[in-house]
C-alpha cells in the first residue's frame, strides 16, 4: 500500500483531478466505500465516470448509520445510474467496539473492511478504495490503520485532495453533496467511555434528524445517559433560542428526559479531547 503523506508541492485543481482520474484508470476496477457523504460521493462519482460498470459504490448498513443518510446514497447512486451495493455490517455485536475506547472506529472499520474485502473476492475486483483526504492526515485517524491492515487504497489523498477541493469539483460535476456538512457515525456522539447500544444510537439518530428539520444543518446530539446535549455553531445561537421549545420537544421526544445547549458551541470531533485521559491517542 502507499505510504499516506501529504505532497511535496501543490498541484492545481485540474492537476488534482487529473491525477485522481489517472490513478483510478490504472486500478482497472474498484470497490469505493460509499457512505454518501461530501469526499466518498465525490470519489464514487469519479469512479464511475472513468471506469464505468468496473466501478462499485458499497454502502454500509448498521444501527450506527442514521437512517435518512443511507436512503440519500442510495436515491443518488440509483439517479446517477452507479453500481450500488449494500452490505450489513455486524460491529454492533463486537464487544470492542460496544466500549467505546479510542480505537472504536479501527474495529468500525475492521467490520467495514472485513465486507468489502470479501466483496472484492466475489466480484473479483482487485481495489478497494476509501473517501480519505489530506485534511484527515493531521486528526486521530484510527480507521486508516484498519484501511492499512486491508490494502485499502486512498486516491484522494494520493492526488493531493483536500477537502475543499473534493467540494469544489463536486459542485462542478453538479453533486448535491458538495455542500453538504460533515456527517460522521452516530457513535461519535457517544463519550468515550461509555458503552455504545442501539438504544442510545437510535435516540441520537432521531433528536438529531428533527433538529436538521427544524433549520439547523450542522448539528450534534452529545449523548450524556438521559442527557441530550446540542452542539450548533455559534452563529446559529440566536435562531435556537426562537425555537427552543420546539427544540426541546424533539431531543425529548428522541428519548431524553432533557436537553442542554453546549454554550461553546460546534466544535468537530468535539469528544476527542478525552482520548489523552484514556491513553489511547497517538
Amino acid at each position: 500500500m502507499v505510504e499516506l503523506k501529504r505532497p511535496e508541492t501543490e498541484l492545481s485543481l485540474e492537476e488534482k483531478d487529473a491525477k485522481l482520474r489517472s490513478l483510478i484508470a490504472g486500478y482497472g476496477d474498484l470497490i469505493v466505500a460509499y457512505s454518501g457523504g461530501v469526499d466518498s460521493t465525490f470519489l464514487a462519482g469519479v469512479a464511475h465516470e472513468v471506469l464505468g460498470k468496473n466501478a462499485l459504490a458499497v454502502t454500509s448498513r448498521s444501527p450506527s448509520v442514521a437512517p435518512e443518510e443511507l436512503e440519500s446514497a442510495s436515491a443518488l447512486a440509483d439517479e446517477r445510474g452507479w453500481r450500488h451495493l449494500i452490505v450489513d455490517t455486524d460491529e454492533m455485536n463486537d464487544p470492542r467496539y460496544l466500549a467505546n475506547d479510542g480505537r472504536r472506529c479501527f474495529f468500525c472499520k475492521t467490520e467495514l473492511y472485513t465486507h468489502l474485502d470479501k466483496v472484492a473476492g466475489d466480484e473479483s475486483i482487485g481495489f478497494v478504495a476509501n473517501g480519505a483526504n489530506t485534511d484527515d492526515l493531521g486528526d486521530y485517524r484510527p480507521g486508516m490503520e484498519a484501511a492499512k491492515n486491508f490494502e485499502v487504497v486512498s486516491p484522494l489523498v494520493e492526488s493531493g485532495m483536500n477537502k475543499q477541493d473534493i467540494r469544489d469539483l463536486s459542485k462542478q460535476m453538479d453533486l448535491p453533496t458538495w455542500d453538504k456538512p460533515a456527517q460522521p457515525c452516530l457513535s461519535s456522539r457517544i463519550p468515550y467511555g461509555t458503552m455504545v447500544s442501539v438504544d442510545a444510537l437510535g435516540k441520537i439518530g432521531k433528536a438529531e434528524k428533527g433538529l436538521r428539520d427544524l433549520g439547523f444543518g450542522v448539528v450534534r446530539v452529545r449523548h450524556y445517559g438521559d442527557v441530550g446535549r446540542v452542539e450548533i455553531p455559534l452563529a446559529d445561537f440566536v435562531r435556537f433560542e426562537v425555537v427552543r421549545s420546539e427544540a426541546e420537544a424533539v431531543v425529548v421526544g428522541a428519548g431524553y428526559a432533557s436537553m442542554e445547549l453546549e454554550p461553546k458551541g460546534f466544535k468537530s470531533g468535539g469528544l476527542n479531547a478525552a482520548l489523552g485521559d484514556l491513553g489511547t491517542r497517538r
